[in-house]
């Protein structure tokens, strides 16, 4: 096995007995198709696995953890935690997207970075997790890298939808987003957005699309006005 998925297992803290599933899991369709592999050697059927394997983790964690919480509040966050976005950004913590085999053309158009790539890989990661180590090993994986700062990947998730709220309950001046800068050919676009309060810059974020820089400029501002709250009852 090479040296860089070496790596990547001391990261995940995971050492797989079948190095196949292992690669597998990390083959974009585009590497299979670019290499005249039989489709089955993608990571998509993994993925499938996956994401059964991470919303049965994630629905027993938040039972336990939300004792009186209602059925349709328990849906709303593990739709949080296993939608797409905060997927890709847990893949980041890992630099997932670093170890993906990508064809030539998505690699060009930046495909290590999008989010519905990286965010595939880790639902195949788990699957390949689960059939290689069995439940236990999923779910230690899932606890980790997924399920940990479970508040802020929340706060993440319903960003735009929380700092909206937190700027209309101190009846401050309005809250709008400005493109910073625009970078790339259209299609590899990345953008820098910042988050005002009135003239006032709270939060700045990059993102593959303006809403997904957006969502990362509304989070960062959410973290200042909280720290800012924290110092002013201090």
């Amino acid at each position: 096995m090479n040296s860089h998925l070496k790596e990547l297992e001391e990261r995940i803290a995971y050492e797989f007995k079948n190095k196949n599933l292992f690669t597998q899991a990390l083959t974009h369709s585009s590497y299979a198709n670019e290499h005249r592999l039989d489709h089955s050697r993608c990571n998509e059927r993994l993925e499938f696995l996956g994401d059964a394997v991470l919303e049965i983790v994630t629905s027993e964690f938040l039972y336990r953890k939300y004792e009186t919480l209602p059925e349709g509040d328990l849906t709303k966050i593990r739709a949080s935690i296993v939608c797409e976005p905060t997927l890709a950004y847990c893949a980041g913590d890992i630099e997932l997207g670093q170890y993906l085999y990508l064809g030539k053309g998505e690699d060009a158009t930046g495909g290590r970075n999008r989010n519905s790539v990286v965010s595939d890989a880790m639902e195949a990661l788990i699957g390949a997790i689960y059939l290689d180590g069995g439940f236990a090993n999923a779910k230690e994986f899932i606890h980790r890298f997924i399920l940990n700062d479970i508040e802020h990947k929340q706060l993440f998730y319903d960003s735009k939808t929380i700092l909206q709220e937190m700027v209309q309950s101190r009846q401050e001046a309005p809250l709008s987003y400005e493109i910073i800068r625009e970078e790339g050919p259209d299609h590899n676009k990345s953008f820098e957005v910042c988050a005002k309060i009135g003239d006032e810059e709270v939060g700045r974020g990059a993102g593959r699309t303006k809403k997904a820089a957006e969502q990362v400029a509304a989070y960062n501002g959410i973290l200042k006005l909280k720290a800012q709250e924290a110092a002013a009852e201090e």
